[in-house]
């Protein structure tokens, strides 16, 4: 009989580390990397087997604490996330057949309804038409944590809700500040060519760039960090962004 080897019982966690370890070896934390160059390196570190997010994370220097610096907006990434979105359309019958054709995967209102209080989010973007606002306000507790709360700044809240879902499903993305004033957003998977997530990345950024309140003062985008599931961040080169 061969020899048995036993392997310790964090033997797969010890290899995971050593992937990591190598893979933070490769990026110079004292480095501000191009978004090109950036693209690049997030694939070469990667040390997942399924198809990573990547995503990126801005700080901006705003107080998220003011309502009229709350930066939030829309949009549409020209290579989509990857990611096939579940998408949810609250609305009167009359609607139902058009959100349908359009691609949505749930149509429908009081059992939707009844089903949220319950406390099912199995969705990743919620649209309404104007005229049921009233009837799913009561929702906000469970949704709005969940940034899921239709809204007509984001374009979700609409009577084109082919429109809508469309956009949804070839690429638009929300995005909003959080209370640190931080924007995270998924910009791609790893599977991206460098090309692709390089362009994802800048447009974003760009729409970024064109929701600076008038009332922020100083220095605008404070960093930038490029990053996929479980690998070390890149820092982005800011000085290529308008302030």
């Amino acid at each position: 009989m061969g020899q048995i080897i036993v392997k310790p019982e964090n033997y797969y966690e010890m290899a995971l580390t050593k992937k990591r370890k190598l893979a933070a070896g490769k990026v110079d934390n004292n480095k501000a990397y191009s978004l090109k160059d950036a693209s690049t390196l997030v694939k070469d570190i990667n040390t997942t087997k399924f198809d990573a997010s990547v995503d990126l994370h801005i700080r901006l220097g705003i107080d998220p604490k003011k309502a009229d610096q709350a930066v939030r907006g829309t949009v549409s990434l020209p290579h989509g996330t990857g990611k096939t979105k579940r998408v949810l359309v609250l609305c009167t019958p009359d609607k139902e057949s058009e959100a349908k054709s359009a691609g949505a995967d749930f149509v429908g209102l009081d059992e939707f309804i009844q089903k949220i209080e319950g406390g099912w989010v199995d969705v990743d973007v919620i649209v309404a038409t104007p005229s049921v606002m009233p009837r799913i306000g009561k929702l906000g507790k469970v949704l709005g944590p969940r940034n899921l709360m239709p809204n007509p700044k984001t374009g979700t809240v609409t009577n084109d809700v082919s429109a809508a879902v469309k956009e949804v499903k070839g690429g638009k993305i929300a995005f909003k500040v959080d209370k640190a004033g931080i924007i995270h957003a998924s910009i791609g998977r790893v599977s991206f060519t460098p090309e692709k997530i390089t362009e994802n990345s800048q447009e974003l950024l760009n729409a970024i760039i064109k929701a600076k309140p008038a009332t922020a003062k100083g220095t605008y985008v404070k960093s930038v960090f490029m990053a996929s599931s479980m690998s070390p961040s890149i820092s982005i080169d800011t000085k290529a962004f308008v302030h």
